[in-house]
């Protein structure tokens, strides 16, 4: 979310005329959008907007603003703490901008009464893009800053983004990523309660468009819909990400995740069923408060049935204002360290297994980069792939032989007459 809304304010300014500079020395507006998902990553931007009271001294007609969930609710004390900071603004705020670029004005006479959603110059000459559909989470798990940052949920009128996807692909995007912080809970707020499913259906019919991703899901609001228009589309990705953070059901009711092991099972289960070849990813905490060896052994028994694709695996931090900051963390770190490591191993020996069945199959790959003398891509399940080529393959799908394999990667190259085309 993040990343979509850092391009989107980048496109704005753009649009009013700013260029990007490759140096922060070199700017008139310096933007830190943050992240409040864990300590660790509050912390790193608590020090980069610190470092920049330097460029401010150096250079006072330098405009700084920090954006981001840091900012929701905190602006008091983050102007006592930064005062060299000349704008904060919350997640979304992008017409608060304007205090510091008074140029978007002139670009949009309206640009105040739209707080969440600036639609042209939004798309980037990318391959791939993220557009946001749902602001904001209506859960309220346990251990997570999120809700408090930014508020409950709000979706953008299905139009609205079917019309921004339009104008992405017409820039040139190919593939572009449904963004929500509970991506399938879209729709629930809108006059004519319309789904995810009835957006994937709708953004299927994009002319231009090769493919259509969405995350994150909860397993709560993974309906028999969404996994069906999954199946049915063409458009559509085989990819699922939902994060299930604990295989114990203890340890679930304490995170308030409003779901079984059971019923994560079954949802599992039947999205294989209904889609052929579906690539799963999740999510998971370790050294949850109080989660015990029994407990986190549940965990990883788990993931060892399950063997999804990808598992990104996190060590518990507390963070203030949520539930769980209240209780201990009774968990030492070494601990942490101890299961955060059995998880990833476990993965590495499954995706070694898994990546190994992709050797000799040829897989579509849309390319969307090129470094160190290999072009790069991702399959429809979202597994990355590498091959060496000559020519331009930049945003092309091209279906590649694969020939080796890792556990994190592929490997492979296209076919010799393809190849040869984009010689001549």
């Amino acid at each position: 979310m993040n990343e979509a809304e850092s391009a989107k304010a980048a496109a704005m300014l753009r649009q009013a005329g700013y260029l990007q500079t490759v140096s922060e020395n070199e700017a008139d507006i310096v933007i830190v959008n943050s992240c409040v998902v864990r300590q660790a990553a509050e912390d790193k931007v608590a020090g980069k907007v610190g470092s920049l009271a330097r460029l401010k001294r150096a250079n006072p007609h330098v405009r700084i603003a920090l954006t981001g969930c840091m900012v929701t609710g905190q602006q008091a004390r983050l102007a006592e703490r930064f005062p060299h900071v000349d704008l904060f603004y919350g997640p979304s705020e992008f017409d608060r901008l304007v205090e510091i670029a008074p140029e978007l004005s002139e670009v949009d006479a309206d640009l105040a009464e739209l707080p969440h959603f600036y639609q042209d110059g939004a798309a980037s000459p990318d391959v791939t893009a993220y557009v946001p559909i749902i602001y904001g989470c209506n859960f309220v798990c346990s251990y997570c800053i999120v809700p408090y940052r930014r508020g409950r949920e709000v979706s953008r009128p299905m139009a609205d983004i079917v019309t921004e996807i339009r104008q992405m692909v017409a820039r040139g995007v190919k593939e572009i990523t449904l963004l929500g912080q509970t991506v399938n809970a879209y729709g629930h707020d809108l006059p004519e309660h319309p789904d995810l499913a009835d957006l994937l259906m709708a953004v299927e019919e994009v002319d231009g468009l090769e493919r259509v991703r969405f995350l994150t899901s909860h397993p709560k609001y993974m309906s028999d819909r969404i996994v069906q228009a999954v199946a049915d589309g063409s458009k559509i990705c085989e990819h699922i990400n939902l994060p299930v953070q604990a295989g114990d059901n203890e340890v679930l009711r304490r995170m308030r995740r409003t779901y079984t092991v059971e019923h994560y099972r079954e949802r599992i289960a039947s999205i294989r069923a209904a889609i052929p070849g579906v690539t799963i990813a999740t999510d998971i905490i370790v050294g949850f408060p109080g989660e015990t060896d029994e407990q986190f052994q549940h965990t990883y028994d788990l993931l060892e049935d399950l063997r999804c694709e990808k598992v990104h695996v996190a060590m518990y931090s507390p963070r203030p204002g949520t539930l769980s900051s209240r209780w201990e963390d009774d968990i030492p770190w070494a601990e942490k360290k101890r299961r955060h490591r059995a998880i990833e191993k476990l993965q590495e020996r499954v995706c070694t297994e898994r990546n190994q069945g992709y050797v000799g199959q040829t897989l579509e790959v849309l390319v969307d980069g090129f470094a160190k003398g290999r072009w790069r891509g991702r399959t429809r399940g979202n597994t990355l792939v590498f091959f060496e080529s000559e020519g331009n393959w930049q945003g092309e799908l091209v279906d590649i032989h694969v020939t080796e394999s890792t556990p994190w990667y592929l490997l492979g190259e296209p076919p010799a007459a393809r190849e040869a085309g984009h010689r001549g």
